[in-house]
């Protein structure tokens, strides 16, 4: 087993089970980049679009880039997503953004236990009294004020470094929050008033996780905080640097970056909540005033071209703003709103502002998936004039085996938290602790007498929509439940529509010992394991360990209802979801990861898999060995006719007996008992090797 070159810059374990690197045999060649579109919009929403179209019509044409899109980038058995030949390390995108020449201002550092050499008493503070992790779920803690101190926690827990890791010749980092293939394409800003030994003045910085540093970017009016938001409040914007995904996961990029947008806002939920504070999403603003607000328009217009393409495109290293969070004091009962018009106002001015530093080149060249950057460009939200930010108290979540979590307290769940890279088939939970993690899954928590349905709970409440995420779950190895497919209903509304809409066979039986407000239904008692395996792509994590699933959201008909614009929305849904069993497989002793990988629906449309007349791959993929740089074949025997020797093909839908576009699986999970690789060595996060790895 040859080690990489130590040429080659590492950040990540290469085939992380959770998103398998599927090689596509198309050629993509030539330098030209054709200029189609601009992807910078102007102020109006529908200027870049063709002149005279109506609202209507825009509206409908994004919905359908949405609907291409989303077909285009499902796997089947008979294709999967394009993607790239191989992993391009000459070109592997820096996993760290830097603003060069901006003032870098340190943050502080926190053990995730108290020790004797810890002499800052801010810190010392901060562990002495760090809540536990399951009592976030029942109440805030006492709210801490807004300091140096406590911003440089909320950042520690939630977007740092969390370790190091190191084997043979190679290093790469971790972070506290997961991404796909460890590519982190998530880039956080700070837009604050003044905090001492900060900023003497309301500022907009990035943050730095490499160095957990703010590097500070801008100062803004003094009174732009006092004008639109509470006392004791800052903001947190979040964006995505599509190519990182892209150079390895090809078109399917775009989903993944949102995944890790909805595991970036539970972080900082999380995190938030170890302090007291509360987080909600500013919706009602629109792509534009994010992209002045967190300084963006740095980055030049990026002409996307009309086909994929290889070539130098530095533009193509932009940052896409994702949304827009609202960190305040507030344990369920200030209540405020946010004049969205004034403050769009406002935010124009911002392009004025003095910004400081220039962004890091990440790669020498570039192959822009063309398709990506259309569908971003399509759900790019306007700006909501009548938006209103309603504040709803908060829920606690239910409790029916508080016994199952260790005591560890938030900061080292959420710092100690990995992605497993194998299950052992062998670790079994309790059906109570089976239980006591769905019930941390409810968007509603408990105790209100109502329906699951509006997102008031930790860390969901950060969400201003109601649920539109389900899960199917695969039970495999929980003591006291029959193995077998179970639902849980995250929006009772939704219960009716999902029965009707699924297979007549199932039998949507309350299980035994299940809590009254847990909305878990028996739909089939059977052994899952070899389908959930196959339904993600032949994948043994996804058997063996405790339970696997698959995320399903009401779809095409919510597009229609809301816009092209949701759609980015459902896969941040997901990611918060897949946060919270993250967090909750580590709080019982266990491990959890994502998978990206997963058969949905029949082969799509032949047209939807060419480049340049060559059809995308079906035959390799990445050994999950990281160190195996070679392609073995996969699990199917492939006739020349292009069919499996399948005659059944095991897919996500059709198991479920789902037919159309109502409900789609959007991401799928695994918890169980990890299996731990004692040849790859762990090393602090702070400070980190002498390397830029």
């Amino acid at each position: 087993m040859p080690p990489v070159p130590s040429s080659a810059r590492v950040s990540l374990p290469l085939s992380s089970p959770r998103f398998l690197w599927l090689p596509s045999s198309s050629v993509l060649s030539g330098k030209t980049c054709i200029p189609t579109m601009s992807f910078s919009a102007s102020t109006s929403s529908s200027s870049s679009k063709a002149v005279g179209s109506s609202q209507e019509d825009l509206q409908d044409e994004n919905l359908l880039q949405v609907l291409k899109y989303h077909q285009q980038t499902k796997h089947s058995y008979e294709r999967y997503a394009r993607g790239p030949h191989g992993l391009d390390w000459a070109n592997q995108p820096n996993p760290f953004r830097r603003y060069i020449s901006a003032p870098l201002l340190p943050l502080l550092h926190f053990p995730t236990k108290t020790e004797p050499k810890c002499l800052n008493q801010a810190v010392k503070a901060s562990v002495s009294d760090a809540p536990l992790y399951s009592s976030v779920y029942m109440s805030l803690p006492p709210t801490k004020p807004i300091s140096y101190s406590t911003i440089s926690q909320i950042f520690y827990d939630s977007l740092a470094l969390s370790a190091w890791k190191t084997a043979g010749y190679s290093t790469w980092s971790l972070r506290v929050n997961p991404s796909s293939g460890n590519l982190h394409p998530t880039e956080a800003y700070i837009i604050a008033p003044p905090i001492e030994s900060l900023s003497s003045s309301a500022f907009v910085a990035h943050y730095a996780p490499k160095e957990h540093s703010l590097e500070l970017r801008a100062e803004i009016p003094s009174g732009f905080f006092p004008k639109f938001f509470p006392k004791n409040s800052f903001l947190i914007g979040l964006s995505s640097i599509f190519w990182r995904e892209a150079w390895k996961y090809g078109e399917r990029a775009f989903r993944y970056c949102n995944h890790d947008i909805g595991h970036a806002i539970a972080a900082v939920a999380m995190a938030a909540a170890g302090l007291g504070w509360d987080v909600k999403l500013l919706d009602g603003l629109g792509y534009q005033e994010l992209k002045k607000l967190m300084g963006l328009e740095c980055f030049p217009d990026f002409k996307i071209p009309s086909r994929p393409i290889r070539g130098k495109f530095p533009e193509i290293e932009f940052e896409h703003p994702d949304c827009l969070l609202l960190v305040f004091r507030n344990g369920g009962g200030q209540q405020f709103d946010v004049n969205y018009e004034e403050l769009s106002s406002w935010i124009s001015e911002f392009s004025k502002l003095e910004w400081k530093g220039k962004p890091n080149s990440l790669s020498k060249e570039h192959i822009c998936w063309d398709i990506i950057y259309r569908t971003a460009e399509a759900v790019k939200k306007p700006l909501n004039v009548g938006g209103r930010l309603a504040i709803y108290p908060f829920k606690r979540s239910g409790v029916c085996s508080e016994g199952s979590y260790k005591g560890f307290t938030v900061r080292e769940v959420v710092r100690k938290r990995r992605s497993a890279v194998d299950m052992d088939k062998v670790t079994v939970i309790q059906r109570d602790t089976f239980y006591q993690i769905l019930l941390h899954c409810l968007p509603s928590g408990c105790g209100n007498g109502g329906k699951q349905r509006r997102q008031l709970a930790l860390p969901f409440r950060a969400l201003p929509w109601d649920a539109e995420v389900h899960a199917a779950l695969f039970v495999h190895r929980v003591a006291g439940l029959k193995k077998g497919l179970y639902f849980l209903v995250r929006n009772e509304d939704h219960f009716h529509e999902l029965k009707n809409s699924m297979s007549s066979n199932f039998a949507w039986a309350k299980p035994e010992g299940c809590p009254d407000h847990l909305p878990l239904y028996e739909l089939d008692r059977s052994l899952y394991d070899t389908i959930a395996k196959q339904v993600s792509c032949h994948q043994d994590i996804a058997s063996h360990g405790c339970f696997s699933l698959g995320m399903v959201a009401r779809f095409e008909t919510l597009l229609h209802e809301k816009n092209a614009w949701m759609y980015p929305r459902l896969f941040w849904e997901t990611g918060v979801l897949g946060q919270v069993l993250y967090l909750e497989a580590h709080a019982v002793g266990i491990s959890a990861t994502g998978i990206g990988c997963y058969f949905d629906d029949p082969e799509s449309p032949p047209s939807s898999c060419r480049v340049d007349g060559c059809h995308a791959s079906r035959v390799s993929y990445t050994e999950n060995l990281w160190w195996e740089l070679r392609q073995v074949p996969f699990h199917f025997d492939w006739e020349d006719s292009g069919k499996s020797s399948y005659e059944e093909p095991v897919l996500m839908h059709r198991l479920l007996g789902l037919k159309g576009s109502n409900f789609q699986s959007l991401y799928h999970f695994t918890v169980g008992g990890p299996v731990l690789d004692k040849r790859i060595m762990s090393l602090p996060a702070y400070p980190g090797p002498d390397i830029d790895a």
